[in-house]
């Protein structure tokens, strides 16, 4: 029985991993949207006005909530799994 928590501990960790690869990927787009729209002059912009100004910060704002929300699913899939890790360790009988 311990040998299967291990190899499921391993597979999460694996599955984590990527989940992590996933979510740093993110964060490098939202920092890299950030660095260009600092880079943006503040006074007369020189792109479509201020709509496009407006648009262009709305779609920095969606970027970084996404990569917030995913951090968050990140912390509940490993609290959950964890969850279930800690349950079957208190039950070793089950064997």
């Amino acid at each position: 029985m311990e040998q299967k928590i291990t190899e499921i501990i391993v597979h999460m960790s694996h599955s984590h991993g990527q989940m992590a690869r996933v979510i740093d990927a993110e964060r490098q787009i939202a920092v890299r949207m950030a660095q260009i729209v600092h880079g943006i002059p503040d006074s007369t912009p020189g792109f479509e006005g201020t709509d496009g100004l407006i648009e262009n910060a709305g779609r920095v704002n969606k970027s970084v909530i996404s990569y917030l929300n995913a951090i968050a699913d990140l912390q509940e899939a490993m609290a959950e799994n964890l969850g279930f890790v800690m349950k079957e360790m208190n039950n070793p009988d089950e064997e």
